[in-house]
């Protein structure tokens, strides 16, 4: 089987365990990323697939061939750091080319990789310039250039964007995307940005704790989270939660009834964009408005209610107050439901 497979893959130090029997296909030509909050373990199970790190038990498995004892460079993998860690006194062409040199490949060989990895980079033009010379989006483009001569099985990728200003980041998002689509090779690429995750993955993994919380592509944990955790991580802004109960198949918070409920209902959730406003007196929910945001397109309103603050997602060409009493209603087909545990109930 070609890709990538981990195999009830566990962490040690010590006596504390980081990474917690993860079980994980990953198929050949894929990009999918890991996310999560900063502790959760997605760095350290990608530096343990790379074999930077010792896995503790379980298998490693890449193009069915178990390389768990292997060391990094019998693995056939490229890494990609947050660091561009790139030779100062090197041309870019250099730094490309400097594994393959190391490796004792031959001079024209080494130019052919260069030039054709530059040509996928866009950084023909820049093979004579010195890493100081260039903008951080370059570098991380000399980068990842430095890891396609090599032709790895795989690109690994450890939140490489998050040394860039926002806008960069946004536009090496678009060269990773078109970069995963010019090679058809796998690349597993950690994050804490959701929004990279959502933008970017094929399927995104789920980590807390050092367990997979949900594994599926982004559409699928956006509409169908499987528990609380994954409902308010994935988006943005974060689902809203609303606590209460099921009464004879409705959902009842705050003395009201909000939309009809599966048996063992606990939790509601509602997406901002899954809430409409209305007229107060024609909603059994109502609240006043308490911050706005305006962000041209969209206006995010954060509602005090009697289940809580609730934020809305309206269109921008309409003016709001502080202060403004409005009516809730939501979108029932829309409504997610979760039961005391926080797993998801139909």
């Amino acid at each position: 089987m070609s890709g990538l497979k981990l195999n009830q893959v566990e962490k040690w130090y010590g006596d504390i365990q980081v990474i917690k029997g993860v079980d994980l296909e990953i198929a050949e030509g894929e990009l999918i990323i890991f996310v999560g909050p900063s502790g959760c373990g997605k760095s350290t199970l990608l530096r343990m697939i790379a074999g930077l790190e010792e896995t503790s038990r379980g298998q490693v498995l890449i193009n069915g061939v178990d390389m768990t004892s292997q060391p990094p460079a019998k693995r056939g993998l490229a890494m990609v750091f947050q660091s561009y860690a790139l030779y100062p006194h090197m041309s870019v062409g250099e730094n490309m080319g400097f594994s393959l040199k190391s490796a004792g490949v031959p001079k024209s060989e080494i130019e052919a990789k260069v030039n054709a990895a530059a040509d996928v980079l866009k950084l023909t033009h820049l093979l004579d310039r010195r890493p100081k010379d260039l903008s951080g989006g370059q570098r991380q483009r000399v980068a990842i250039g430095r890891s396609i001569v090599r032709e790895p099985t795989a690109f690994l990728f450890d939140e490489p964007l998050s040394n860039l200003d926002a806008a960069l980041r946004v536009e090496m998002r678009h060269e990773i995307a078109k970069l995963h689509n010019r090679l058809a090779k796998t690349m597993i690429y950690v994050t804490h940005d959701q929004v990279e995750a959502m933008t970017l993955a094929d399927r995104i993994v789920v980590l807390q704790g050092g367990v997979i919380e949900q594994v599926g592509s982004p559409r699928e944990l956006y509409q169908r989270p499987q528990n609380l955790f994954v409902a308010q991580f994935i988006g943005s802004p974060k689902m809203n939660i609303i606590d209460g109960e099921e009464v004879s198949g409705r959902f009842t918070a705050g003395g009201a009834e909000l939309a009809p409920s599966p048996a063992g209902a606990a939790h509601l959730g509602a997406r901002p964009e899954a809430i409409t406003l209305v007229e107060p007196d024609q909603s059994e929910l109502q609240g006043r408005i308490d911050v706005i945001e305006y962000l041209g397109s969209d206006n995010f309103l954060f509602i005090e209610t009697p289940v809580g603050l609730i934020n809305v997602r309206c269109d921008g060409e309409r003016e709001f107050k502080v202060g403004e009493s409005v009516g809730l209603k939501l979108a029932q087909e829309h409504c997610h439901f979760f039961n005391r545990d926080g797993l998801r109930v139909e």
